[in-house]
């Protein structure tokens, strides 16, 4: 895998192998197997994070499509802010039992001891789907897997070319990365939408990020757990 592919593959990749740790943690203590409780899991939530955030940081000099300055563009920033924003409305009128993968366990505060330990490792959880998610997930989805479906050789494709292929794959696999696969792939063809009209990584960050934290702040409000 050449250095640029994955620079951008590769913070995915190691979020995906602590998601597939949790799950098969998970079956295991289903089995009756070993002990993993609630509180286990949240805990190893940070460590995901922060292991993410980590090599985001380590390589953020290689990123050179992140560009604060798109974010100047009154216009393209408002219609960035606007579509993250439409699709948290849409995401949590689309929990159709239909439209969902295994169980969404969500993330419930209520089960962690009152105090410290809740208010670190809630505040954790939503700066991690604000901040990290959205770099993590912008940088592999719609910088390198959309331009790669198109070339191999991904870095030659200007940020923003659109092909059906590329369109319509990227927003399946997209939506399958969620419990609320449907909810994904709308999602999904928002921010590739998005990503054609703005042609900027720096955008359709922002949108992820704006939706991030409104669906972030909607469950803590209503207690709607499954959500996150």
């Amino acid at each position: 895998m050449k250095g640029g592919a994955f620079t951008r593959v590769f913070p995915f990749a190691l979020f995906m192998v602590f998601v597939g740790l949790e799950e098969g943690l998970r079956f295991l203590a289903g089995k009756g197997l070993i002990i993993f409780t609630s509180q286990a899991q949240y805990c190893l939530y940070p460590v995901k994070t922060l292991s993410v955030a980590a090599i985001l940081l380590l390589f953020r000099g290689r990123y050179h499509e992140i560009d604060l300055r798109d974010l100047k563009t009154a216009k393209r920033t408002t219609v960035s802010i606007v579509s993250g924003l439409a699709v948290f409305v849409a995401w949590i009128n689309m929990d159709w039992r239909f439209g969902t993968i295994g169980t969404p366990y969500g993330f419930n505060p209520d089960l962690l001891p009152a105090g410290l330990v809740r208010s670190l490792l809630t505040t954790t959880r939503l700066a991690g789907a604000v901040v990290v998610v959205p770099v993590m997930e912008e940088l592999f989805w719609r910088s390198f897997l959309v331009r790669f479906i198109i070339d191999p050789d991904f870095a030659k494709v200007p940020i923003g070319r659109f092909t059906w292929p590329s369109f319509l794959i990227s927003t399946v696999l997209f939506g399958l990365e969620h419990n609320f696969f449907l909810a994904g792939m709308m999602a999904g063809v928002a921010y590739n939408l998005l990503l054609y009209r703005t042609r900027s990584i720096s955008q359709c960050i922002l949108a992820h990020a704006v939706t991030n934290l409104t669906l972030g702040i909607y469950v803590i409000v209503t207690g709607k757990w499954f959500f996150w």
